[in-house]
C-alpha cells in the first residue's frame, strides 16, 4: 500500500465528504524561558482533515507534537499562523464547543461520585440537576456502571474510572471526541476491554475521533485511517494510510489477521524512520 501526503483532496464531483476538523497550514511555536532562550516550533505548516464520523488515530515519535495538534483541535491552542476549521467554520477564540476531550489522566474531580461526575456538565451547561442525573444514570448503565453511581473515584479501579471518563464526554453528546492516549496507563487485558468498549459506544453515532496514541496496534485495531508525523522539531503529517478492516472489530482477534499484520509492516515502515530520526535528534 502506497503512503501520501497528508494534504487531502477529495473529488466533489463524485462525493460529498464533510469535514469535521481541518488543519489549514497550521503552525505552533512557543517562546522559550529565560533571557536568551530560543523559540520551539512544535508543529509546522501542517495539514490535516478529520471527516464527519470518521475514527482517526495519529501517531509519531515520542515529543513529536501529537498532544499540540489536539490542543489545537480542542481550542486549547490557538495556531501562531493558518487556521482550524470546525464543520466548515473558523475557530477564531476560545474552546472547541463542539468537542469532548479525554485526556491521559482523569478528569474526575475526587469530592464527587461516579454518577455526580458524569452530570456535572450537563449542569454547567444548564440542565437541570434532576434532568442531568437521569442522563447520568443511562450512561452508567451503558458503560457497564451500574450499581457503581454512588462510588467515589478512589473507589473505582482504573478501568472503571476510564469508563466514567468516557461517559462523562459522551453524556455531553459532543460531535467530535478527542483522546490524548487515553488508555495507556491501564494494564494489557483492561486496555482491550476499554477499547472494545470504545468501539462498541462509537458505533452507535459514528461521532468524529481524533485518537493519539504512541500503541501503533491500538491505532490500527480502532480506526479508519492511521496518519503519521514526522519527527519533531516542526512535526507535520508526512503519510496517511486507511485502515480496510472490517468492523465491528474485537481487539484481540483483529489483530491476529494477515491484513492486520500488513497494515503494521507498511505503517512502522514509515513511523520507524521518524522514531529513529527522534533518537538522533535528542541524542539517544
Amino acid at each position: 500500500m502506497s503512503t501520501a501526503p497528508c494534504n487531502l483532496v477529495f473529488d466533489r464531483d463524485q462525493v460529498e465528504v464533510r469535514e469535521a476538523l481541518r488543519f489549514d497550514n497550521v503552525s505552533c511555536t512557543f517562546a522559550g524561558n529565560g533571557k536568551h532562550a530560543q523559540t520551539y516550533t512544535a508543529v509546522s505548516h501542517g495539514n490535516l482533515t478529520i471527516r464527519d464520523g470518521e475514527f482517526v488515530s495519529i501517531v509519531g515519535p515520542t515529543g513529536c507534537g501529537k498532544s499540540t495538534l489536539l490542543n489545537v483541535a480542542a481550542g486549547l491552542i490557538r495556531p501562531s499562523s493558518g487556521s482550524l476549521r470546525v464543520f466548515g467554520e473558523t475557530l477564531t477564540d476560545g474552546l472547541n464547543t463542539q468537542a469532548a476531550y479525554l485526556f491521559q489522566v482523569d478528569a474526575l474531580m475526587p469530592w464527587k461520585t461516579a454518577e455526580d461526575n458524569i452530570a456535572i456538565g450537563l449542569i454547567f451547561r444548564g440542565m437541570p440537576r434532576e434532568d442531568a442525573l437521569k442522563v447520568a444514570h443511562e450512561w452508567l448503565e451503558r458503560v457497564g456502571l451500574h450499581g457503581h453511581g454512588n462510588k467515589y473515584p478512589h473507589q473505582l479501579s482504573g478501568g472503571m474510572r476510564k469508563r466514567a471518563s468516557l461517559a462523562q464526554a459522551l453524556a455531553l453528546n459532543p460531535r467530535i471526541i478527542l483522546m490524548d492516549e487515553p488508555f495507556s496507563a491501564l494494564d494489557i487485558q483492561t486496555r482491550h476491554l476499554m477499547e472494545n468498549e470504545l468501539l462498541r459506544l462509537w458505533s452507535y453515532d459514528r461521532k468524529s475521533v481524533m485518537f493519539v496514541t504512541h500503541d501503533l496496534e491500538e491505532a490500527i485495531s480502532l480506526s479508519d485511517r492511521v496518519i503519521v508525523l514526522s519527527a519533531g522539531p516542526g512535526t507535520r503529517p508526512i503519510a496517511e494510510f486507511e485502515i480496510d478492516l472490517v468492523r465491528p472489530r474485537e481487539m484481540s482477534e483483529i489483530r491476529m489477521t494477515q491484513r492486520f499484520l500488513q497494515l503494521h509492516t507498511q505503517i512502522w515502515d514509515v513511523l520507524r524512520g521518524e522514531v529513529l530520526k527522534s533518537y538522533a535528534n535528542n541524542g539517544v
